[in-house]
């Protein structure tokens, strides 16, 4: 009986074969990492329209506060002493024509002044009439020989004399009655009462304001302007004011001061105000003076957002192969319609963001696509 060797039993190695499954598996998966990544990117990255910084005719203008006041406001008062005002015929507000009375004072003193000047010069008068009579005599005589040369010299002095003090009786009756007249406060001119500053019964001197006229009513702004704006303002220029309630005020630059203050450094613009609309003398208002157009940067104004409480603006940059946002700190100058004038920043032809501007940050992914399907990721404003 022949022997056999027995059988081995020889054990299956399995590991190794999964290993290299799994690795194989691994690899083929390695390549579309990559891929899947900047899809998840470009998904979440937010959507944006851009629009390049262009050149336009933009209105030229300065914003600059001022103040309302009289383009002429006249002091007035009466040219007698120690006399009592016994009529004020006028108050704060009241519109007055030219040769109106506006105040009255007691006259007593003065009517018996200017009745005695009459009479002084009733009796000059009377005194001239005799010396011509006289005279008229004495060359009759004269001629007659009854009287000297002499004498009629002395009767021509004496009608002479006579005439001279009429001139001064009627010289003092003249300013007398001047002086009666000044009883009588009159408006030299048209326009509207802004101060009182007498009451009836008070007794005034001569000289001192009683009352304040704005002749004619007009007003007129006053702006104060640093050298830089005031060379760029000439006469003529529209202005507009923002009054109370919104009203808008509208006027014209009628003159700019020539020089400018040595302690301040400002030069003051005169502006004429048609119609007023209510505006008081001393009201302190902002304007706004155009100055012109001007060929200047712009962007639209949907671009410039408020980050940190300054004026901001986003770019497109490519950093490691993602299209992120950049934001630049700008300063901005007029607007006018949807364009706002650019005074530094991005130069013209780059692209600045303008719908999703309100939602970025610094360095944020973005895509740039048509305005038409641009619309802000989910998310909030920051």
């Amino acid at each position: 009986m022949s022997s056999r060797p027995l059988p081995v039993s020889v054990p299956v190695v399995r590991l190794p074969l999964l290993a290299l499954v799994a690795a194989l598996v691994l690899a083929g998966c390695s390549g579309d990492v990559p891929e899947a990544s900047q899809a998840a990117a470009a998904s979440s990255a937010m959507a944006v329209t851009t629009a390049p910084v262009e050149m336009r005719d933009l209105a030229r203008t300065v914003l600059v506060s001022g103040a309302v006041a009289p383009v002429e406001e006249m002091q007035l008062g009466v040219e007698v002493s120690g006399l009592r005002v016994t009529e004020l015929l006028v108050d704060v507000g009241q519109s007055v024509r030219r040769g109106q009375v506006l105040l009255r004072l007691d006259r007593r003193m003065l009517d018996s002044e200017l009745r005695q000047a009459e009479a002084a010069l009733r009796e000059a008068e009377a005194g001239a009439a005799l010396a011509r009579a006289n005279l008229a005599r004495g060359e009759n005589l004269a001629r007659e020989r009854y009287i000297s040369a002499g004498q009629l010299d002395e009767l021509r002095a004496v009608r002479t004399q006579a005439e001279a003090r009429v001139g001064t009786a009627r010289a003092g009756r003249d300013a007398a009655a001047l002086r009666h007249s000044f009883a009588e406060l009159r408006a030299p001119a048209d326009g509207i009462v802004s101060k009182r500053l007498v009451q009836p019964g008070q007794v005034v001197g001569a000289g001192g304001e009683l009352l304040r006229l704005i002749r004619d009513g007009r007003l007129e702004w006053r702006a104060e302007l640093p050298v830089t704006q005031l060379s760029s303002v000439k006469p003529g220029d529209r202005i507009a004011l923002r009054g109370p309630g919104g009203v808008v005020v509208e006027g014209r630059v009628r003159a700019v001061s020539p020089g400018v203050d040595a302690a301040t450094r400002t030069g003051t613009v005169y502006a004429d105000l048609p119609d007023p609309k209510g505006l008081a003398a001393g009201a302190y208002l902002e304007g706004r003076i155009d100055t012109g157009r001007a060929r200047v940067a712009t962007v639209p104004a949907a671009a410039v957002v408020l980050r940190d409480g300054f004026a901001t603006l986003y770019t497109i940059a490519t950093k490691e192969g993602a299209t992120v946002a950049e934001a630049r700190r700008v300063r901005t100058g007029a607007r006018e319609g949807a364009h706002v004038e650019l005074l530094d920043g991005p130069k013209p032809g780059q692209q600045v963001v303008v719908k999703g501007a309100g939602f970025l940050a610094d360095g944020d992914a973005v895509r740039v696509v048509p305005a038409t399907q641009a619309a802000p990721a989910a998310g909030v404003a920051r």
